[in-house]
């Protein structure tokens, strides 16, 4: 996916970091994009198994010498809706200081961009437990085989979610949307989202409107940015008291259609399951994304009443450089 990115960004005041991180070793490999300067970009899509699906994601594994401009600069440059890089780590430790950046601007916290520089880690250093320190906060991240592909499970920021206000945040999305309330599922009220970043969530009742998207791109542009949402989280279950969604997540702030698989929004989707009572056991709840803009997406949320922590499951596979 090539995008631009949001002109709003979330907050990037970093988290708490360890004094001993240090700079990783330059990594060259057969996936990577040598740039100009000898940065090097790796590529991967997340949350699928096949190059064809999923999330692009760009990873720098060696951007302690990169100030914010260059690292916007590389950002914009690969050109998709976000990259991470790598400023320092400690690899005793398995720890690693992480930041986003989408094509305009930093943003606080990237689910998809995660897992791809998890998986990405752990195809050079082995599988095993890593601790992210993001501008989000901390997020723990395990990593392992599965039938020989790569997978990755993030450990979300406390997840907390409340109804959306009705006249000025849920009645003029569905204007922008082309929507109506009887498009709207009922068992799934509208809330605000929150696992790094806020996500407003909308429950539809029919998977045909949700697979006949096509909203006004602007209207709901500025409607984000008032709000300070990173995407909305359109979400379509596949029956009564299953734990399966079809999603879409339009992402107009970030200069895009949609988004083709979102692990933020996803974790809040956790989190928004847990305030409505709907987690009374621990719950694995599966969540098919993009499918209906040609990029299917398999994200898989991980959910306890008792915990207010989200876990997201996705695998993520390399991509060859540009040209090859």
């Amino acid at each position: 996916m090539t995008s631009q990115a949001s002109p709003r960004t979330s907050p990037t005041g970093q988290g708490p970091h360890p004094d001993s991180l240090t700079a990783p070793d330059a990594l060259v490999t057969s996936d990577a994009l040598r740039s100009p300067d000898t940065v090097e970009v790796l590529r991967y899509s997340a949350f699928t198994a096949d190059p064809t699906g999923g999330n692009l994601a760009g990873v720098v594994l060696d951007a302690a010498s990169l100030d914010d401009a260059r690292m916007l600069a590389i950002a914009a440059d690969v050109g998709y809706s976000e990259t991470a890089f790598v400023t320092a780590h400690d690899t005793t430790a398995r720890r690693y200081r992480l930041r986003y950046f989408s094509p305009r601007a930093e943003v606080a916290f990237c689910g998809h961009a995660t897992i791809a520089t998890a998986v990405a880690l752990a195809s050079r250093y082995g599988t095993g437990e890593l601790l992210f320190d993001t501008p989000a906060g901390e997020i723990r991240v395990g990593t392992g085989l599965v039938d020989g592909s790569a997978q990755a499970t993030l450990t979300s920021v406390p997840a907390h979610s409340h109804p959306a206000e009705e006249a000025t945040q849920v009645d003029p999305v569905l204007r922008a949307l082309r929507w109506t309330r009887n498009d709207l599922d009922d068992d799934l009220p509208p809330h605000v989202a929150f696992a790094g970043n806020d996500h407003l969530v909308l429950g539809v009742r029919s998977r045909a409107r949700l697979a006949a998207l096509d909203y006004d791109f602007d209207a709901l542009r500025d409607l984000m940015r008032q709000h300070g949402w990173t995407t909305v989280h359109l979400v379509h279950r596949a029956g009564p008291g299953r734990l399966d969604f079809h999603a879409r997540d339009p992402f107009p702030v970030g200069g895009v259609v949609e988004d083709p698989a979102t692990g933020a929004a996803a974790a809040a989707f956790g989190g928004y399951l847990r305030a409505l009572g709907l987690v009374t056991e621990p719950l694995r709840v599966h969540i098919r994304q993009g499918e209906d803009m040609g990029r299917p997406s398999d994200l898989y949320v991980d959910v306890q009443p008792d915990d207010p922590q989200v876990r997201v499951t996705g695998q993520a596979v390399p991509l060859p450089a540009p040209g090859r």
